[in-house]
């Protein structure tokens, strides 16, 4: 599989899945820089022309995000959206939706072991 930043929804499908079942279905939404891609719930993909407001932000500033959108399809819902870099350009952004409502967040935290806490709070 070869992603690229001209990709299509349909070229990029494949991959999206594969991160949508990793993170245990949450819903997941996926496009590259120059074309719309997907959106995925519940193991299937309900648009291969999809764009969001902070895909769009992340494929601009290349940072990760934790936002709440209060636009779009996903407003008022946490999004962990995080940029595909290939040699050091943005090519795609990646959001995963958090239905739980922060809750999936709290728990990756929460579960870390003693000493990644220690290195995430600066060695406190």
């Amino acid at each position: 599989m070869n992603i690229n930043a001209s990709s299509t929804g349909e070229e990029i499908a494949p991959m999206a899945l594969a991160i949508h079942n990793l993170v245990n279905g949450l819903p997941l939404t996926m496009r590259t820089l120059k074309n719309p891609g997907v959106r995925i719930e519940d193991g299937e993909i309900l648009d291969y022309n999809y764009t969001g407001p902070l895909l769009e932000k992340v494929l601009g500033s290349g940072e990760i995000t934790h936002e709440i959108p209060q636009t779009g399809i996903y407003k008022g819902t946490p999004v962990v959206t995080v940029p595909v870099v290939e040699e050091g350009d943005v090519i795609a952004a990646i959001g995963v939706v958090d239905v739980t409502q922060g809750i999936y967040s709290d728990i990756m935290e929460i579960t870390k072991r003693p000493e990644e806490l220690n290195e995430s709070r600066g060695g406190l």
